[in-house]
């Protein structure tokens, strides 16, 4: 089975994929891989904690401090100071997840969430491909 899941974004930042993702492999039997591939190159797909904000609060503070918008280093700047840094951003944070299941059920740990993080600062409408692999 394959999905393309559209994601509106607003504003940089992350927007909780764990809910649409699981909705979709709820029928699946037996068990297997869900793929996702996120098709941007300024966004990026991760697993990372979804109890305490505080965790994506401090991953955005540092990858402003790793990757500046505005950065003088960079050449490409056509959609404004955050277009090179939202191309790095996405390469070092990766636009592509794989998640186990059984028996329509998610296998993520306990604090584990799917998110997609959002490089620009505009609003987006991105589009991810959920392909389910059975074993």
């Amino acid at each position: 089975m394959m999905q393309i899941l559209k994601v509106q974004t607003h504003r940089r930042g992350w927007h909780e994929l764990t809910a649409d993702v699981q909705k979709l492999i709820a029928r699946e039997r037996g068990c297997g891989l869900c793929q996702l591939h996120l098709r941007h190159t300024s966004a990026s797909l991760l697993i990372t904690e979804n109890a305490d904000p505080s965790v994506r609060v401090d991953l955005e503070r540092w990858m402003a401090r790793a990757v500046a918008d505005g950065d003088p280093l960079f050449t490409h700047d056509q959609e404004g100071p955050d277009d090179m840094p939202a191309h790095v951003r996405s390469v070092l944070a990766g636009v592509q997840l794989s998640v186990p299941y059984e028996n329509g059920r998610l296998l993520l740990g306990t604090w584990q969430g799917i998110y997609l993080w959002e490089h620009r600062y505009a609003a987006h409408e991105r589009e991810v491909v959920v392909t389910v692999l059975a074993a």
